[in-house]
């Protein structure tokens, strides 16, 4: 309870205090004068250019991290959700601990943004990424951004609060996600969410996103969590795609006039947030605007957490059913995985290049 609570020095850094520290924000001039609001933002991030957010020495939590950009509506400003990569390093890492394109780290995928009502991510209107997870630290905090963008990114803002403590607990375990993407699945081969995560840790949370590539319900799919020394089969094996992320027989349901529609939702640990069989974030003549249906998702393990000693790998089927049965599927998955666990961490695979990020 917030009154029985452990005291800290309660900071925040942002682009008018860029070092947090103490009496010294919103200092900047502007045309009204001194300390109204003269720097309230990063106003240029060039193409190929990575921007610090946040540079923090010492003992603490990161707590609430508050970013926006721009939404852009030209053709060349486009996916600019993906384009943009956010990284965080803990205690002096050389490799992050955290690596996932701006939009799909808030699960918002495909470069788009939509309403999330979770307890650890929000997106509220219009483009107000806010993130809750806890991120400890014990010597050091580094939160970069990178541009791959085409163009620069101007008026970039962000806020990110912490609190800085004298020690940490002696177990305490450190906040790491990571992206990934297959752009067709092979059939009878399992999607893999996370893998190579080795030490003692805390599996929280999934982002999903899918472009279903064929026909009929495409959620058959188990869920699957192998946990220390796991080999063929699984400790964790869920019963569905849409079991997983709360729902049941399927997401659909029938609109007033009788055709199948989606039902979507959001909800504080888990949900179904966007569908959509629609380009609009391209307007060009030249294109028609029907793609793959895309379907996002989330769940967070905050009330039910899988916890690992040793190693952990997670993994989901793609399974469809039809009027013929079960059948294997291929289609466009992409998530982000959420964990805790002791450093140091294994390296992660490879960011793949801007374009083969972009959804279909």
């Amino acid at each position: 309870m917030l009154p029985f609570m452990k005291h800290g020095k309660s900071r925040a850094v942002n682009a008018e205090n860029p070092t947090g520290e103490k009496g010294r924000g919103g200092m900047a001039a502007s045309e009204l004068g001194k300390s109204r609001k003269g720097s309230p933002c990063i106003r240029l991030i060039r193409p190929g250019e990575t921007a610090t957010l946040a540079d923090i020495s010492g003992t603490g939590v990161i707590s609430h991290i508050w970013i926006t950009v721009d939404n852009k509506t030209g053709e060349a400003d486009c996916f600019v959700l993906r384009d943009l990569v956010l990284r965080m390093y803990w205690d002096g890492e050389e490799e992050p601990s955290v690596e996932a394109p701006l939009g799909d780290f808030f699960c918002c995928g495909f470069g788009k943004e939509y309403k999330i009502h979770s307890a650890p991510i929000v997106m509220a209107p219009k483009r107000g990424f806010n993130s809750y997870f806890s991120m400890p630290f014990r010597k050091h905090a580094k939160i970069t951004l990178e541009n791959q963008h085409r163009n620069p990114i101007q008026n970039f803002f962000y806020q990110i609060d912490y609190n800085l403590y004298d020690e940490l607990p002696e177990n305490t375990e450190y906040f790491h996600a990571q992206w990934r993407r297959q752009p067709l699945t092979e059939k009878t081969k399992d999607y893999v969410i996370l893998d190579g995560v080795k030490g003692r840790g805390t599996y929280i949370g999934t982002c999903l996103q899918i472009q279903t590539l064929e026909r009929y319900w495409w959620g058959e799919g188990e869920v699957k969590f192998y946990i220390d020394g796991d080999d063929e089969f699984p400790t964790i094996c869920g019963t569905g795609l849409e079991d997983y992320f709360g729902g049941a027989w399927s997401f659909a349901k029938y609109d007033e006039a009788g055709r199948t529609v989606e039902d979507t939702y959001s909800t504080p640990y888990l949900g179904y947030p966007f569908y959509s069989k629609r380009d609009d974030l391209i307007r060009n003549p030249y294109h028609n605007d029907d793609v793959p249906p895309m379907r996002a998702f989330y769940r967070f393990h905050i009330p039910d957490p899988i916890f690992f000693e040793e190693d952990l790998k997670v993994t989901v089927q793609q399974i469809g059913v039809s009027y013929g049965g079960l059948f294997e599927r291929q289609d466009d998955y992409t998530s982000v995985a959420y964990w805790y666990q002791s450093e140091p961490h294994q390296k992660f695979p490879q960011l793949p290049p801007v374009r083969e990020r972009w959804p279909r």
